[in-house]
């Protein structure tokens, strides 16, 4: 065997989602040949991705069928978050990618998904920070069980830099940090569009592979300020099934579709889907109504990202400071894996497109 061999017979292999061989992709690394055995890197996009055992399924076949299938074949996998921001010269300049979540209503669970999204997508292994950009009603310091907590800051070239606090493997920062939740927040625009700008500009995030905004309800200043401001690579809708809460959301799909904004939207997110009595496991009750947003997502071309159940302990896990995605052993946990990994999966298809396309940034 050669490497030559090795490289020809994994131009074979196609990534489904990126529409190119491996090889030419150069997911394939540090090739070594010892006697009948071969052991290579498999570089995939990001951590969380979906189609990993498939990968090393169809690179092992393809040795055994244009090599030797006496071949031992040793797969190391490894990651590479992929962008296309220009990070030398935008803000936020070692953050990959940025994510907003949003919904053009309240009560759908925005910030429920966003924080355990962020949570997912760390135990996948990535490097994550998460931005509670929801001024007027900062929720993640409760989820987190930070209430009582303040970041720390450092002088650095002559500027007061915020440090993210650190838990459950995430930086997170919110405006709830800074201010009495006790009390009600009256300020107006342009002060809502400069704290949002601090929280963003103003602290060490250090590199991140996603950093995930969890957008206030609406349409208004706060969206609007981070997407003229911040070049996002996408944005994730959630929704209810019912129909009510569709029509207020493609208020959001509109906002992120507009002209003059053109936001590419990742996908859209059913919360609350679906009830699981916990005594029949096999029972689904669809409370809200069925097929309520996979009419939607057909209606926008986009995926329907995930399907998220009612579940008790997603808001008692939430009220006390330890989102349900940090318990591994609960099977919701699971669903907020496969969002993250639908997530991720999405932010690669639209970095190769722009990249194809020679886009930097939106």
């Amino acid at each position: 065997m050669t490497k030559d061999q090795i490289l020809d017979a994994l131009r074979q292999v196609q990534d489904p989602d990126l529409k190119k061989d491996l090889v030419t992709l150069n997911m394939i690394q540090d090739i070594q040949i010892d006697g009948n055995k071969v052991k290579f890197m498999l570089v995939l996009t990001t951590p969380a991705c979906p189609l990993k055992d498939f990968l090393k399924k169809r690179c092992k076949d393809a040795i055994h069928k244009n090599i030797d299938p006496g071949v031992e074949v040793e797969i190391e996998l490894s990651s590479q978050v992929t962008t296309v921001r220009k990070l030398t010269e935008e803000l936020l300049k070692d953050v990959k990618n940025i994510i907003a979540v949003g919904s053009g209503k309240g009560g759908v669970g925005k910030s429920t998904v966003a924080v355990n999204l962020a949570i997912a997508l760390a135990n996948s292994g990535a490097k994550v920070g998460l931005l509670d950009a929801d001024i007027y009603g900062p929720s993640i310091p409760m989820m987190f069980g930070l209430q009582n907590d303040r970041p720390h800051v450092v002088e650095k070239d002559g500027k007061t830099l915020i440090i993210p606090i650190e838990k459950f493997g995430l930086k997170v920062l919110s405006i709830g940090f800074f201010v009495d939740q006790s009390k009600a927040l009256i300020w107006r625009g342009p002060m809502i569009s400069s704290a949002l700008k601090q929280l963003l500009s103003e602290a060490i995030w250090d590199k991140l592979d996603y950093m995930v905004i969890d957008l206030p309800p609406g349409t208004g200043d706060i969206p609007l300020t981070l997407i003229q401001n911040f070049p996002l690579t996408g944005a994730i809708i959630v929704s209810t099934p019912q129909e009510m809460a569709i029509a207020d959301v493609r208020k959001a799909a509109d906002m992120f579709n507009t002209e003059a904004i053109r936001i590419p939207i990742l996908g859209l997110v059913e919360n609350m889907s679906y009830f699981i009595p916990p005594d029949m496991p096999d029972k689904k009750y669809y409370i809200f109504g069925e097929s309520g947003c996979t009419n939607f997502a057909e209606e926008l071309s986009i995926p329907l990202l995930g399907q998220i159940p009612i579940v008790t302990a997603i808001s008692t896990t939430g009220d006390q400071g330890s989102p349900i995605a940090t318990d591994k052993s609960s099977p919701v946990t699971l669903a907020f894996a496969q969002l993250a990994e639908k997530v991720a999966q999405q932010v690669a298809i639209h970095n190769a497109i722009k990249e194809t396309l020679g886009i930097g940034g939106v």
